[in-house]
């Protein structure tokens, strides 16, 4: 559950400044528009120096958290990667940063013209956490990498961190192009309570009936987290389940205090779960969930890399 506070976005991106600029300035970064059930997202494509001379390259996909957006990643993890001869894709998810909105009717929906065409009214649904959206979204951006002319689409790994650290668990046990994967301080739908789970099921109702708006905004909000969680579709969401179907190399990054969830039944149970079926990595740094993008960000984006030329670059 990733939020970016004002003075870690500073602290993030300061991290850009151990990377050689003379080096960076060897990237292509190219601005990208995919489209995920028919809404536009923003993406930027990081291509390495010598992209396009006729040899595809490994491409790793970058999803962010709760409330995270490209460009907490473009400058940071994203250049690393793609300095070591990876092209790397980072979006924004629907509603999200400048990728376009989805968009509900207000009122009764007219008949379609001849062409199918119709005038509404309708609400842009802007920052709302849905898992259902999310993992499409992700599968959307993977369909684009593996378009792109140069992509090696067998060796695509994906990275993802807090929420979407289980989002990669998923996406990776159902899509075989995943030939790598990456979940750092990933919440994987452990922990729920029983009265939790009960107050989502009533969301779910209301939302059914036209109790409350069918996309939630503004309600059920966390403090200090960014966006909507849409509870209804929270409930059931439980990336751990999926966890025995992974077969892809899976490095697992948790640290050792972490307060938003219960790592031992999260992270570690994921990584215990898959290493019966793969090749896999369990890695613990010292301190809480935050301390991942400032305090160990380092070292927890240099074990990643090496994670993925491991698996990805040609031996």
């Amino acid at each position: 559950m990733l939020q970016f506070q004002q003075n870690g976005i500073v602290e993030l991106f300061a991290v850009a400044l151990f990377l050689s600029a003379t080096a960076a300035e060897a990237i292509e970064r190219r601005p990208v528009d995919i489209w995920s059930d028919g809404t536009r997202m923003s993406g930027d494509l990081f291509l390495p120096d010598g992209f396009g001379d006729g040899e595809d390259r490994p491409a790793i996909l970058m999803t962010h958290g709760w409330g995270g957006v490209r460009s907490h990643l473009n400058g940071s993890y994203a250049t690393k990667f793609s300095l070591a001869d990876f092209v790397v894709l980072t979006f924004d998810y629907r509603g999200w940063a400048d990728s376009d909105s989805r968009l509900v009717v207000i009122g009764e929906q007219p008949a379609p013209n001849a062409e199918g065409m119709v005038t509404v009214q309708a609400r842009a649904i802007r920052e709302v956490v849905d898992p259902v959206d999310q993992t499409r979204d992700i599968l959307s951006a993977l369909d684009f990498l593996s378009g792109e002319p140069g992509v090696d689409i067998s060796r695509i790994g994906i990275w993802g961190t807090s929420y979407s650290g289980g989002h990669v668990i998923y996406i990776g046990a159902i899509d075989d192009r995943v030939a790598a994967i990456v979940s750092q301080v990933g919440y994987h739908g452990v922990g729920v309570t029983p009265a939790r789970k009960q107050f989502a099921r009533q969301r779910a109702i209301d939302k059914a009936r036209g109790v409350i708006d069918p996309i939630p905004q503004g309600i059920d909000v966390v403090p200090h987290f960014k966006g909507t969680p849409d509870l209804a579709h929270m409930r059931d969401y439980r990336p751990i389940d999926y966890a025995a179907a992974v077969t892809a190399p899976t490095l697992i990054i948790d640290v050792s205090e972490e307060e938003l969830f219960d790592r031992k039944a999260n992270g570690r149970a994921v990584f215990e779960i898959i290493e019966a079926n793969a090749e896999a990595n369990y890695k613990t740094y010292q301190g809480k969930h935050y301390d991942i993008y400032y305090r160990h960000y380092r070292a927890a984006s240099t074990l990643a890399l090496e994670w993925f030329k491991m698996h990805l670059l040609p031996k």
